[in-house]
């Protein structure tokens, strides 16, 4: 029996008045695994190839022929905007087959979830801080409404799982799974994943079942993409005579920008009139500057503002707005968006989008440019890469164009090797053991130490962290009264973590914008928002300063003025980076490839840079002297080899090699006085890379390093040791180190 005939009657008349001609390979395999075996499924497949319905058309069949007793599937979404548009899909599909479908999270209605509560049936489609926020005030009704839970469809899994709310999604489904005795399959969605088995592991944690994950033949597209760059003041590379003949213009400007316009955002301006289009940025902060720009060229213009703004701070009713917008065919409006507009939700007939700077992960470049290509049109990206035009007397690493090269190496990578950044699973994740021991505790109830452990430490989310960790967290936990002892030997909740549970902001593991003052002596500088560790540069009040120290208790950061230049920090993470798109960057200086995308000033930029490194030696060195004892460190490592490598100059290097002023540009390069030469430099460091090396070496004395929600409430040891172990890549530090050349 085929695929289409094993699907229910009406799922069949969906098809045929919807004139599909024939199911998707994506729907095929994913029906076989669902209907002819017991696995889970990791199911990848390239944007709108039809996910969703290859998931639930199965799904639903079998509800269909024997309705669950409860709430038959949750479906997890990464994105309150995603739930919403799924919910409008789902709900359509399901009604003729009275099948119930519900949503849940912050901005539904109580009445709505009132409904689900009394009648708990059919599909609830949830986020993971929704589902935290269930399993904690509804505990007790949990195997009520859930004792017949059959599947659970994770959506956009590769959003989840670099971080913690990965994690904390795996331990909700666990604990729910125990609280209601049910054992569901679980189906992960993506569109870019880079090591399928590995996911395909982590999906399956503690079920017991294999995952399949069939490979999906993706048929060939053709992409329309662009690069081009702009020095933000001054002449233009392309001004210069060039031997690289640049691409030819996807289209056609249909506006003119006023004449003082910023070169890339005017650029911008001039081709998204009269168009649907998407703009990505890389912070919410660049997200409100740009928006601001292009409505200001409206003004000056005196046309009518066609600009929209969505990002993750902004409120339901301005994101909604948007959303409306972008899927209303008649209204030709721009949003320009963070990553919030990167993820599943369907906004209709995108004709391009804009990409401002490289984003940080070839997942990230991937998503976005599947943002279009819908109904019918190509996947059409402009990448927009914007430069402070290097001063005369520079220093050499800071005329690299960096975000050009990186956006280059992110295409090439895809391109050349169908390359994808594959999970970073193996963390110490003690916040997170924080979050879940006391969303446990508040939930359950009094337990005892013993069964409290083994409620945690059995997440398998949690296997590396040890009954000894646990021990120490619990002790300081009793110390600072986030949980309690009773009469009986028993945990509670203490009275400062009943402060920190009836907050709304506990759902979430990761971090809200919490804004700390700068403080220069007496003087405010102004806010920014999680301050980087100490020792970190910043850049505000046009200035740039190291952070000297921070008062985490009152939220104020003292810093000192120091020369040179980096990007404003804000609180968005400056990216991680992976070692392999490094080394490509690398490649693009060394090799002579002309990449058809480049147009004229993105092509004259890259050749001017390929020749001042190929004259300074870059391309074939990785240490080279700036003149006199100054020297720069191109380790071309990814953001975590690169952090390690800082620390490991500093502790393990700087004695012998007198190293002085080292200054970092993450993860690109290292500037630094030294009193050796390059071979006692290289010998040093190898060296000492063969020695055994403890990670715990290489985290500062008397260094707390905060990166994650609830580090704060952690003990210091266990703070220290997440970050050694859990962030340090010392192994592919050491790795890299060895195969440098003299």
């Amino acid at each position: 029996m085929s695929i289409f005939d094993r699907y229910a009657p009406f799922l069949q008349d969906y098809i045929y008045q919807h004139n599909w001609e024939a199911l998707r390979a994506v729907q095929v395999a994913a029906g076989d695994v669902i209907f002819n075996t017991d696995d889970n499924l990791l199911l990848c497949a390239s944007t709108a190839s039809g996910k969703t319905e290859a998931a639930f058309f199965p799904i639903l069949t079998q509800f269909c022929e024997n309705p669950p007793a409860s709430v038959g599937a949750i479906y997890i979404g990464p994105l309150k905007a995603l739930i919403n548009d799924q919910f409008q899909r789902l709900n359509e599909l399901c009604e003729e087959a009275d099948i119930p479908v519900w949503h849940w999270h912050g901005d539904v209605s109580q009445s709505h979830k009132a409904k689900m509560l009394k009648h708990p049936s059919g599909i609830l489609q949830i986020t993971p801080e929704s589902l935290e926020a269930l399993l904690l005030r509804k505990h007790a009704a949990i195997p009520q409404l859930f004792h017949d839970l059959r599947f659970i469809v994770i959506d956009e899994i590769h959003s989840l799982i670099r971080g913690d709310r990965g994690g904390q999604t795996l331990c909700l489904i666990q604990r729910l799974s125990r609280m209601a005795n049910v054992n569901p399959r679980r189906i992960g969605l993506s569109a870019t994943i880079g090591d399928p088995e590995r996911v395909g592991a982590f999906l399956s944690l503690g079920t017991g079942r294999r995952t399949a994950a069939p490979k999906i033949q993706a048929k060939g597209m053709r992409w329309r993409l662009s690069m081009e760059h702009f020095f933000i003041h001054g002449e233009q590379a392309a001004s210069e005579k060039t031997d690289t003949p640049p691409a030819p213009a996807l289209a056609e400007k249909t506006d003119t920008a006023p004449e003082h316009a910023d070169p890339g955002i005017g650029y911008i301006f001039e081709h998204t009139r009269d168009k649907k289009c998407l703009v990505f940025v890389n912070s919410r902060e660049e997200c409100e500057a740009v928006t601001t720009t292009l409505r200001q060229y409206c003004e000056a213009r005196h046309e009518p503002d066609r600009f929209l703004i969505h990002h993750g701070n902004l409120s339901a009713a301005y994101r909604e707005t948007a959303e409306d917008a972008m899927k209303d065919e008649d209204a030709l409006f721009t949003t320009v968006t963070t990553a919030t507009l990167e993820l599943g939700i369907d906004i209709g007939r995108l004709e391009r989008a804009f990409q401002i700077d490289a984003p940080f992960t070839v997942s990230s470049f991937l998503q976005r440019m599947g943002r279009t290509g819908r109904r019918e049109l190509p996947p059409e990206m402009w990448f927009v890469i914007r430069e402070d035009e290097p001063e005369p007397r520079a220093l050499l690493p800071e005329t690299v164009p960096w975000k050009l090269l990186q956006g280059i190496a992110l295409i090439q990578l895809y391109l050349e090797e169908r390359w994808v950044e594959p999970p970073r699973l193996e963390r110490l994740p003690y916040s997170l053991v924080y979050h879940q021991t006391m969303s446990t505790l508040a939930a359950c109830g009094e337990m005892s130490p013993a069964a409290l452990a083994s409620r945690i430490l059995t997440l398998p989310y949690f296997h590396r962290v040890s009954q000894e960790d646990f021990r120490t967290l619990l002790r300081h936990l009793l110390e600072t009264d986030h949980i309690q002892r009773t009469e009986n030997g028993g945990l509670i909740v203490g009275l400062a973590g009943e402060r920190i549970i009836n907050s709304f902001r506990f759902y979430a593991v990761f971090q809200e914008n919490e804004e700390y003052t700068v403080r220069w002596n007496s003087q405010e500088l102004g806010t920014i928002v999680q301050p980087p560790p100490i020792g970190e540069k910043i850049a505000i009040a046009g200035h740039v300063w190291v952070i000297e120290d921070i008062d985490h208790k009152r939220h104020v950061v003292y810093c000192e003025q120091i020369k040179g230049k980096v990007p404003a920090y804000f609180g968005e993470c400056p990216g991680d980076i992976h070692t392999k798109i490094l080394e490509r960057m690398r490649q693009v200086l060394r090799e002579d490839t002309q990449y058809p995308y480049l147009m004229a000033h993105a092509a004259a930029r890259l050749q001017q840079a390929r020749h001042a490194a190929r004259s300074s030696g870059v391309t074939e060195h990785t240490l080279i002297c700036l003149g006199g004892d100054m020297w720069c460190l191109f380790p071309w490592m990814g953001t975590y080899a690169f952090l390690a490598l800082e620390r490991f100059l500093k502790v393990r290097c700087a004695g012998s090699l007198k190293l002085s002023g080292l200054s970092a540009s993450r993860p690109y390069f290292i500037q630094f006085k030294m009193q050796a030469d390059r071979e006692t430099f290289f010998r040093v460091l190898q060296e000492e890379a063969r020695r055994p090396l403890d990670p715990m070496e290489l985290v500062y004395p008397k260094e707390l390093p905060l990166f994650e929600k609830y580090d704060e409430f952690l003990p210091e040891s266990l703070v220290r040791k997440g970050f050694a172990y859990g962030v340090l890549a010392v192994e592919e530090m050491k790795a890299c180190i060895q195969q440098w050349n003299r």
